[in-house]
């Protein structure tokens, strides 16, 4: 028996599809109470947008907390840093961006996007040799440091660029909307899903069909086998911390460019939220931010459309239900 035993294939774990199911099931339940067809099919398309670029903004923090047990609440100051980068290098590029032409938009967008994230790692360097490794295994401080990182960032740019908000139009290819029958989807909006699906599978590729992804998922659930492995883990939690802050810096530009301007406080609205997202989704799991950023994003569209003043609290309400029915929420791959 025990020979039998020791041949026979290794169970697979169940997958469990309800999380999965959870968007659909949502935006199947409203169509009642919409309607029209054509306003449904618009508000799920935007909702798939801005959940996209949620999720890319709450993906590295995702990360950061499951693998490095950090609570880093000024993850917003990337987002924000990230933002006016890409106004700086988009500026001199006006004549560019207005020109009707995508190719010509993208070349000058793609460089700005990709120095944004460039800026936002480097910082993302300094705050975790200045500000976490100090505070590595003590939450408070942890609190305490990044919320005084937050603070510091947020004046600092208050300093430099002042308390105006500074428009950040959108490029003239990518303005207008796809008109399909009777529906009309934003041109940026299915770009803004386009990059987040391409994130969210580049992440999971990483993680799924790497040694260094095993290595941050086996770090995520029990960072001491791995330590006594033999592999440095502080390593991996500084490249994580610096992909996690470029990410933020990335999400920071698309979010810049879907509401058009850029301000000093745009961290401040974008922190909460995104601690929602990753709540929602499971500390730790690139799959339920996922998911978590998507049900937030229909929650905001659907519920503004159909009863506007609750939508001021429909993301907290959201979280409640989520935590009532999974209290570590989606997909918690760590225990912490």
């Amino acid at each position: 028996m025990t020979e039998l035993a020791a041949t026979d294939p290794l169970p697979k774990p169940k997958r469990d599809l309800a999380p999965i199911l959870l968007p659909i099931a949502l935006a199947l339940a409203v169509i009642p109470f919409i309607g029209s067809t054509s306003s449904w099919l618009t508000l799920t398309a935007a909702s798939l947008a801005m959940g996209m670029m949620i999720f890319i903004m709450a993906s590295g923090l995702t990360l950061v907390f499951g693998l490095m047990d950090v609570l880093n609440f000024g993850h917003g100051a990337f987002i924000a840093v990230g933002a006016y980068i890409a106004t700086l290098v988009l500026a001199p590029f006006a004549a560019s961006m207005q020109a009707d032409s995508l190719w010509m938009n993208l070349a000058v967008l793609a460089p700005a996007a990709l120095l944004s994230m460039a800026v936002s790692g480097a910082l993302g360097l300094v705050v975790e040799r200045v500000l976490i490794l100090p505070v590595y295994g003590q939450h408070l401080k942890q609190i305490l440091m990044t919320t005084g990182g937050l603070i510091v960032a947020e004046q600092t740019l208050y300093a430099l660029w002042g308390p105006q908000i500074i428009p950040l139009p959108l490029p003239a290819s990518l303005r207008g909307s796809f008109v399909i029958g009777d529906v009309a989807i934003a041109k940026y909006r299915v770009l803004a899903t386009l990059i987040g699906l391409a994130v969210f599978i580049a992440i999971q590729l990483v993680l799924n069909r790497t040694k260094l992804g095993l290595l941050i998922r086996a770090g995520v659930e029990n960072r001491e086998m791995v330590e006594a492995l033999g592999y440095r883990i502080r390593r991996l939690f500084l490249g994580v911390f610096m992909t996690g802050s470029a990410l933020a810096g990335l999400g920071g530009v698309m979010w810049a460019l879907y509401r058009e301007q850029v301000h000093a406080s745009m961290s401040d609205d974008l922190t909460v939220l995104i601690f929602i997202v990753v709540i929602i989704g499971g500390l730790g799991s690139i799959g339920g931010c996922f998911i978590g950023a998507i049900l937030v994003a229909m929650v905001a569209n659907y519920g503004g459309f159909l009863v506007p003043k609750l939508a001021l609290v429909s993301n907290i309400l959201l979280m409640v239900a989520i935590l009532m029915w999974r209290p570590r929420g989606l997909y918690a791959v760590t225990s912490r």
